[in-house]
Order: C-alpha cells, then structure tokens, then sequence
C-alpha cells in the first residue's frame, strides 16, 4: 500500500477543493497516484476539472506590447521574490525593456531572448542589472511572440496576466482594433484553455466523457443509457464553453447570452470585414514557477493524525 503523506494530500486538495479526509481516501484507493486520484474525486462528484497547485505562483509582473502596425506581439514575464518589487515601476520598466527587445528580436525560447542585444547590452545583463538595483532574485521565465495581420495586447491588474490575440482581417481599422482588444480583455478575464473547440484533443474528450459518465452513473443509478450520455454530453458541451475562447459568453454582451464568436461575427459584419481569431496567447504571473509556501503541510498532517 502506497505511503500518503500530508505533503499529496495537501497538493490533492489545492488542485480539486475536496475535503481532506476525501483526498486521503482518494489517494489511497489511487495507490498514491495524483491524476488518478483526481479521477476517484472527480468520478463521486466532489471535484471539479483539477485546477494547477496553488503553490505553482511566484511574483513578478508580465508585460505585453505590440508594434505600432500592431503585427507583432510580444509577452514576457519576469519574476521576483515579492510582489513589492513585482509591482515597482523600475521592475515594470526592466520588463518593458525585455519586451521590446523580444518584439525586436522575435527569439524562440527565453535562451534565445537572454542572447539578444537592445540599446547595446544584452536582456542577460539587463536581468543582472535588475538584480543588483531591485536587490531581489530575478528570472526570465517565458517569452511568446505573435506576428499577424493585426495583433492585440492587453495588460491585466496592473501586471498580473497578459495577453496577445492574433487577428486574421481582410480589414483593419478601430472598431476591428477595438474588438481585438476586446477578446484579449476576455481571455485575461475568463482564462480559456483553448481558441475553439477544435482545438480540444480527442483523448481529453474521451477521458472526460468516461470520468462523468461514471458520475452520472452514480447521481441516477436506475437511468438508462440515453439519459446518461444525455447527461455526459450536455456536461462537456457546458464545459467547453468555459474553456474555449471563442464559445464562451462575451463578458460584454448586452443579452447576456452572445458568444465571443458571435461577437466577432457581428463586428466583421458591420465593417465588412472576413475576421479569423486564430489564437492568443496568455501568461499569468508565476505559472510553473515554484514559490516558497507557509508550512500548511504540519497542519494537515496534524489533522490526519500523522
């Protein structure tokens, strides 16, 4: 029998919301394993899709930026030790500098961004430089680039997330602007996964359909097998509105009901425009960057006896 620490436990409930106790039970019957574990829950209803481990999240900020055609984008991120620093206007103008050296250079990976040179010295000397001015630990941590026939940027909370959305137009002008800045402003705000639908792999899919078909299985025991795909079905087309930009409600809508979709469809008619949202591109301070974390692990372990 697998070993389950306070320390799984901990992470099982950051990345679910269940109780502890479940978590525990879950892991056990998982034998340990996370993703399975998450399934267990999922499969009784007392989980939602796993979120990422809150500890994954560091400070920083994020800036995004786009030529003055707006053809190509820029988003990097950089971290530091505390928010103080992350939201500095020195920090901010060191990950401003960066940027416009990524929309310059247009490198491929942040190795790439270190090595490029603006105003005579290298983004590695700049970080070095930010550094020994801020007296914090700092890191590149990823960088994107967007070329386009129009690219909208879109910063949020003051640095917290950033966005580039990539505009296929026949048209371009203020009104198309305007509705690229307002896609980017929606992805920042309602976090999709996706562009669309098809974007969604088929294995995602199929192990979706499996997980809650078992749930449903569990909610209506006597039911048959129509009404329980009925079920499964109608959950992931719920879900996928929520994950997928272009199905999800327009934060804007006057209705209440119109999808981003929709919206885009409404302003390529009104200026006569052919109009393709093709992708975005969105990063959140500290994704994938390990933060160091108040012992909660003790407590839970206390509570689980341990």
């Amino acid at each position: 029998m697998a070993n389950i620490t306070a320390s799984m436990v901990k992470e099982l409930r950051e990345m679910t919301g269940a109780g502890m106790m479940e978590c525990k039970k879950a892991l056990a019957e998982a034998e340990g394993e996370m993703e399975k574990a998450v399934d267990v829950l999922r499969t009784r209803g007392l989980a939602a899709v796993a979120k990422k481990a809150g500890r994954a999240t560091n400070e920083g900020t994020v800036m995004a930026i786009v030529n003055d055609a707006c053809t190509t984008g820029a988003v990097v991120e950089l971290n530091c030790e505390t928010d103080f620093v992350g939201m500095n206007e020195k920090f901010k103008a060191y990950a401003e500098k960066i940027a416009k050296a990524a929309l310059a250079a247009k490198p491929a990976d942040v190795d790439a961004l270190k090595a490029a040179v603006i105003d005579g010295e290298t983004v590695e000397e700049i970080v070095t430089d930010c550094i020994h001015v801020m007296g914090e630990n700092t890191q590149l941590a990823r960088v994107a680039v967007v070329d386009a026939q129009a690219v909208s940027a879109y910063i949020h909370g003051g640095g917290k997330i950033g966005v580039l959305v990539d505009v296929e137009t026949d048209v371009v002008n203020d009104a198309i602007k305007e509705m690229a800045k307002n896609v980017a402003m929606q992805a920042a705000a309602l976090k999709p996964l996706y562009t669309n639908d098809s974007e969604v792999d088929a294995d995602y899919i199929a192990k979706e359909k499996e997980i809650l078909t078992v749930a449903a299985k569990n909610e209506k025991p006597d039911a048959n097998d129509k009404i329980i795909n009925g079920m499964v079905m109608g959950r992931i087309k719920k879900e996928l509105k929520e994950i997928c930009l272009l199905d999800q409600v327009y934060v804007k809508a006057e209705d209440g009901k119109q999808s981003v979709a929709q919206y885009v469809a409404q302003v390529a008619k009104e200026n006569g425009a052919k109009i393709t949202v093709k992708k975005f591109v969105r990063f959140e301070t500290g994704e994938g960057i390990e933060k160091k974390e108040e012992n909660f692990a003790e407590e839970v372990a206390k509570q689980m006896g341990q």
